[in-house]
């Protein structure tokens, strides 16, 4: 543990360091986007990487919603694997209702700022 705190330590300031001698006003770095990039609006990117993260975990939940579910049917009796089985049955509707609660806490916080979450679009400052 003390190697890998030394390692970021030492990583992060090797890194300031190097942001900082490029910090004067007479070096300009150009970026250019790479032609495989489509994605040109950092909102677009946010409202993506939000909606397939719940539609993941909406399908994980229901993954293990069934392995409890085979879980519970192949047990054949045995209470530690029925208790085993309802515990695995009750972690997975408990994430399901994570992932509703958590979509629709971003729908309802959308509609009273007035911003939607899923299509986020981020102000550009223009150049004036």
């Amino acid at each position: 543990m003390k190697k890998i705190i030394a390692l970021l330590t030492s990583s992060s300031i090797f890194f300031l360091s190097a942001s900082i001698s490029f910090a004067d006003d007479s070096t300009t770095i150009n970026i250019v986007k790479p032609d495989i990039i489509k994605i040109t609006n950092f909102g677009t990117l946010i409202g993506g990487i939000v909606g397939i993260a719940l539609v993941l975990a909406a399908i994980f939940a229901f993954i293990y919603l069934i392995w409890g579910g085979i879980q519970w049917i192949t047990s054949g009796g045995d209470k530690a694997g029925v208790e085993a089985a309802q515990h695995r049955i009750q972690a997975a509707l408990l994430g399901l209702l994570i992932v509703a609660s958590t979509w629709a806490l971003f729908s309802v916080m959308g509609s009273i700022l007035g911003i939607d979450i899923f299509h986020l679009k981020l102000p550009v400052l223009g150049t004036g």
